[in-house]
């Protein structure tokens, strides 16, 4: 035994050397510092959808990367390209991680007869072999040559550079952070719930310590705690992550760099400086596409101008002078000419213009008032005596014009129910709700009810003027593009069904809004979009969210639902 420890320690003092030159190697290389994961020029389709068309891609050793970007993108598509899990239908993905790759999709792919013990198993499975072949090459060790002193030097590098030895407490910790410590090792996976799988298979991930973690929504399903935990687990991580997330808090703590799905162009835009780099760089690109748009206006109406005003502005009738008609009529030709020649010009750039023009940037999202005068004054929505089955109980809740409410709680409490009441969908067991004013009401789940109507008809049903008026609406938003407006809306993913039930909600004049989880599926650019409309406008909102940043920027009462009953929280000073 003394002899295999001074051997460890001997390989232990090579390898260092060894890593120290390796990493000084790694630092002067600066920009130049190699890619651990790379596509060039990918293209990937979806039956006839293109997904990506020829991108790029570089995630150097070490990096943080979030991915952003709307319901159907392709997000979940990339990661499954890096795992090397699908293959690009053109171009080519390189991996180089000698430490292990691991992939966790949104439902991860776990065996159901499976037992949660042999999951974990399965999940350390290359950590249980390496720790096999050390005792294998340490049973003879005194009578081994170069070569098996070289193989345990070089499996022993690899299992302490993934924390083998620390693989068992890892689990533990893991499975405590995330919630599930609590289920028994001899458990089937059918019986436990999805969100228990899914913890479950997030914790086996983190605790085989792959060099590259490839994450797609990892925060579903968790609650602060364990969020918390997750988020300061994969700072610590020494290796490279790339995880998906419509979280911001998550993005903030955790992404050193943002990787934009852009659906519409069809690529990936990349943002340094982690989430609030992102944030301020889709700020900046707002701001060229508003000054491209001017340049392009502006260009456009000055060509129109001087296509029409040229002929009039050169040579303007001079007089024959000396009777000379015949120098007179060969120097207007002249000028004639000339300006035959400038009008041709102005119009072929005009025509060029026109072809490709930089089409209007979307207005910022508004929500709308009522304009009648004393609309929206007293008591909006009061509940009184309110019962639903053993569910919900609210003794006496009352929103007031102008007034903010943020409801939360767990899953289950009875925040959507309580919404339901308020907006008319749902009726109380006993009790009363009265209303007044018009109410404007965002579902969690928006309802597909005729499924072959088209996208513009479902949007302008019920609101006054032409449908050209309401089309012009409708694009003005920027939520939907021109070719988007004759889908059928059965054909519309999640997202763009939320799109189309929030821009329907901006079309409407209301005094209260009545969101249930209003950042649901909706790209992150179009969440803060989304917030920045709702701090801008002056009606009356109550707001159920699991959104962490929403919460954290929420200004106004707060109702926690905590064992079927509600708890309000005024505001404090100055919010």
């Amino acid at each position: 035994m003394l002899r295999v420890t001074q051997l460890r320690l001997r390989l232990l003092s090579s390898r260092a050397c060894f890593t120290a030159r390796g990493h000084r190697l790694f630092v002067l290389g600066g920009s130049s510092m190699p890619a651990q994961l790379s596509l060039r020029d990918v293209s990937v389709s979806r039956g006839d959808r293109l997904l990506l068309d020829g991108v790029s891609l570089s995630v150097r050793p070490g990096e943080r990367i979030g991915v952003v970007g709307e319901n159907g993108a392709g997000k979940s598509t990339l990661l499954r390209l890096l795992a090397g899990l699908e293959r690009p239908a053109d171009g080519t993905v390189v991996t180089s991680a000698g430490g292990g790759i691991g992939h966790l999709g949104q439902t991860p792919a776990l065996p159901m007869d499976s037992t949660v013990a042999q999951v974990i198993d399965a999940a350390l499975a290359d950590l249980r072999a390496m720790e096999g072949r050390l005792r294998e090459l340490e049973a003879g060790l005194d009578a081994a040559g170069a070569e098996a002193l070289a193989e345990y030097g070089e499996v022993l590098t690899a299992f302490e550079a993934r924390g083998g030895y620390e693989a068992d407490a890892r689990v533990d910790k893991a499975l405590h952070g995330l919630g599930v410590a609590h289920i028994a090792r001899e458990r089937r996976l059918g019986s436990l719930s999805g969100g228990e799988q899914a913890r479950l298979g997030l914790a086996c991930l983190l605790a085989a310590a792959p060099e590259v973690m490839l994450l797609d929504e990892p925060t579903n399903h968790l609650d602060a705690a364990a969020l918390t935990w997750l988020e300061d687990s994969l700072r610590a991580h020494s290796g490279t992550v790339v995880a998906v997330s419509h979280d911001r808090v998550f993005l903030e703590r955790v992404a050193t760099a943002v990787i934009e799905v852009d659906a519409d162009r069809r690529t990936l835009v990349r943002y340094g400086g982690g989430y609030a780099g992102y944030v301020a760089g889709r700020a900046a690109a707002r701001g060229r596409w508003e000054q491209a748009y001017a340049r392009w206006c502006a260009e456009t109406q000055a060509l129109v101008e001087a296509a029409a005003t040229t002929a009039r502005d050169v040579a303007v009738g001079r007089a024959i002078k000396d009777g000379n008609k015949m120098a007179y009529d060969r120097n207007g030709g002249r000028v004639q000419s000339s300006v035959s020649s400038r009008v041709r010009n102005a119009h072929e750039r005009l025509r060029r213009l026109r072809e490709e023009p930089v089409p209007r940037p979307p207005d910022p999202l508004r929500f709308a008032a009522r304009p009648e005068a004393g609309a929206a004054e007293g008591e909006l929505v009061t509940l009184e005596g309110i019962r639903v089955g053993d569910r919900l109980t609210v003794d006496a809740l009352t929103v007031r014009a102008g007034g903010r409410l943020l409801v939360h709680g767990p899953n289950g409490a009875g925040k959507t129910t309580l919404l339901r009441l308020m907006a008319g969908a749902a009726h109380p067991d006993t009790g009363t709700v009265r209303r007044r004013g018009r109410i404007g009401y965002l579902a969690q789940e928006i309802p597909v009810d005729r499924p072959a109507e088209r996208l513009a008809d479902a949007f302008r049903r019920g609101l006054p003027g032409d449908a050209e008026e309401q089309r012009e609406l409708l694009l003005s938003y920027g939520l939907f593009r021109e070719r988007d407006l004759h889908v059928p809306v059965g054909s519309l993913s999640v997202g763009q069904r939320r799109r189309l039930g929030l821009a329907r909600l901006l079309a409407r004049p209301a005094d209260l809004l009545l969101l249930d989880e209003p950042t649901n599926h909706l790209a992150l650019g179009l969440v803060e979009e989304l917030e920045q409309a709702l701090a801008a406008w002056p009606g009356a909102v109550v707001i159920v969210s699991h959104d962490r940043a929403l919460s954290r920027r929420f200004a106004g009462d707060r109702c926690e639902i905590r064992d079927g009953r509600t708890l309000i929280t005024p505001a404090g000073p100055g919010a």
